[in-house]
């Protein structure tokens, strides 16, 4: 495993444990949504770690901004897609309450993390 800086970010630790949330809420989905909205669900809940990774990786502070920015985008996405599930029934919404929080906590976090960057 590489030894960088977003490691040290609350909020990639914070996306990681997310992504585990999220599989954890794609095993109560029928399996017929498996290639629709669980694998958009993963896919959401993955590209947030893995943008902000990449942010970070980068030299420039404009690209770090604009990898945080579309980190912040999937998380949206991510929440778009739960909303769905809520919608079609396959969730309720008092068994995604601390999942919920998370997301609020998270996009707070990269929101904060992108105003911190002055370019």
């Amino acid at each position: 495993m590489l030894n960088l800086n977003h490691k040290n970010l609350d909020t990639w630790k914070k996306s990681l444990d997310l992504v585990k949330e999220v599989y954890k809420i794609c095993d109560k989905l029928p399996s017929d949504e498996k290639y629709n909205l669980i694998s958009q669900l993963k896919r959401s809940a993955i590209s947030v770690s893995s943008n902000i990774a990449e942010g970070y990786a980068r030299k420039s502070l404009i690209e770090t901004k604009r990898f945080l920015d579309i980190a912040r985008s999937s998380l949206v996405e991510l929440d778009t897609q739960i909303e769905i599930c809520i919608e079609l029934g396959f969730l309720k919404l008092e068994e995604i309450k601390i999942f919920e929080d998370n997301l609020n906590h998270i996009f707070t976090m990269i929101s904060n993390l992108i105003k911190s960057i002055r370019t």
